[in-house]
């Protein structure tokens, strides 16, 4: 089985966000970035279902600081085939990303696409159904378990409350992971230092990115201080009183 699972990088929570000079998106010039949790989760899934009946596991990423060091990593915990994407990715939007990504799964051939649900930088969880979309293959998200059998899967979703539904996925399909079957494995720093000196890192050149599509960001702020919490001292009478002439002040009551 082919399995590709394209990845992307979010900005570390960590770090204190500042705004740039459009005030439409963030200053990415000094921010930290990091894997986003649901992509490394669906690598993990990715070895796993190696480890389990075997295959070959190919990660994909858009090219920014740090992309190789996550490659390696990958590597380190059984990615046979590692594919950079590399072009002006500073305002790619999902939709871009995807058309992206889309293009290149079409000259692999993957039998499975593994990508996380969502990631906190835009919630939108765009990626994987547009993937999906621009590759005309059947969509299932907030997965968290795959059993493969022939040229099918059962995908594990998650519902709230508890539930649990499985789905039958004729191949080849994309998949959104929101947990793999157990946590992403750690890799020490000296096994990924020994892949650095074997693994191969291909580079994919991509160029005129269409980002017509996607979301617009018309303003991006700090969240306003104001001064509007007003406390009610009294008797339960009195503070009723009060809070009645405060509605009818505001136009509620």
């Amino acid at each position: 089985m082919k399995i590709a699972v394209p990845v992307k990088f979010v900005p570390d929570l960590v770090e204190e966000f500042t705004i740039d000079s459009s005030g439409a998106a963030l200053d990415t010039s000094w921010l930290r970035l990091i894997i986003n949790e649901f992509d490394d989760h669906a690598v993990e899934q990715a070895v796993l279902l190696k480890e389990r009946s075997g295959g070959q596991v190919t990660v994909l990423m858009a090219e920014a600081d740090g992309a190789d060091d996550f490659l390696f990593t990958a590597a380190a915990k059984s990615a046979d085939q590692l594919i950079k994407l590399t072009g002006d990715f500073h305002n790619c939007n999902n939709h871009a990303l995807a058309r992206a990504f889309a293009n290149l799964l079409k000259d692999l051939k993957p039998d499975l696409v593994l990508t996380g649900v969502q990631a906190h930088n835009d919630l939108d969880g765009a990626v994987g159904p547009l993937m999906a979309e621009y590759l005309s293959l059947p969509y299932v998200g907030y997965v968290a378990g795959i059993t493969v059998y022939g040229d099918k899967v059962i995908a594990r979703k998650e519902y709230s409350g508890g539930l649990v539904a499985e789905v039958e996925v004729k191949l080849p399909a994309v998949l959104g992971i929101q947990a793999a079957e157990q946590p992403p494995r750690y890799v020490a720093y000296s096994k990924i230092r020994q892949v650095m000196g074997t693994a191969n890192i291909e580079e994919s050149p991509i160029a005129g990115l269409d980002l017509s599509a996607g979301t617009a960001v018309s303003r991006m702020f700090q969240p306003e201080s104001t001064e509007r919490a007003t406390m009610i001292d009294g008797s339960v009478d009195e503070v009723a009183d009060k809070l009645v002439a405060i509605f009818k002040e505001y136009g509620t009551l």
